[in-house]
This record gives C-alpha cells, structure tokens and sequence, in this order.
C-alpha cells in the first residue's frame, strides 16, 4: 500500500495541509533494515567485517558467505524432523 505522507508548511498567514510527491513504502524499508540488523549480527558473531555497503552485494565475499549461512539454516529447519541416519536400523 503506497500513500503519500502528510505534512504542514508555514505559509504567510495559515498552514496548509499538503502531500508529499515522493511514496513511502513502509513494507520495504523495514525490511531493509531488518535484513541490515540480521546481517550485522551475523557479522559480530561470525568475527566478520561488517559493511553496510556490502548488503545485498553480490560480489562482496562477506555477504556470500551471510547467503550459505541463511540457506544452512533453512536447511536445518527443514530437516529437523527427520531421520536421516537410516542405514543404522
């Protein structure tokens, strides 16, 4: 959902309610920042050098390795109720 931002300017004798020309799209900025603060953390528990330019990078090697991470754990979750050691019966 896409809607403008209200907000007042001082005009010579009343304020005007006027809207923004630029949308704001909340969804997309949190999930920016979330993706930011989970990258982060990744950085500091891993002992890796936290960049924010390098989010969403694909060249950057940190961010590569933060992808292998995200798919193990999806893969872990995945996995997690199942039995996979099946030849030891």
């Amino acid at each position: 959902m896409r809607t403008a931002v209200p907000f007042f300017i001082l005009n010579a004798n009343k304020r005007e309610k006027l809207k923004m020309a630029i949308e704001f799209n909340r969804e997309a900025y949190t999930r920016v920042f979330n993706d930011l603060d989970k990258f982060r953390d990744y950085c500091r528990f891993e002992g890796k050098v936290f960049n924010e330019a390098d989010l969403y990078k694909k060249d950057a090697p940190v961010w590569q390795a933060y992808q292998k991470y995200q798919n193990y754990l999806r893969a872990k979750a995945r996995n997690a109720g199942r039995n996979l050691n099946n030849r030891r019966n």
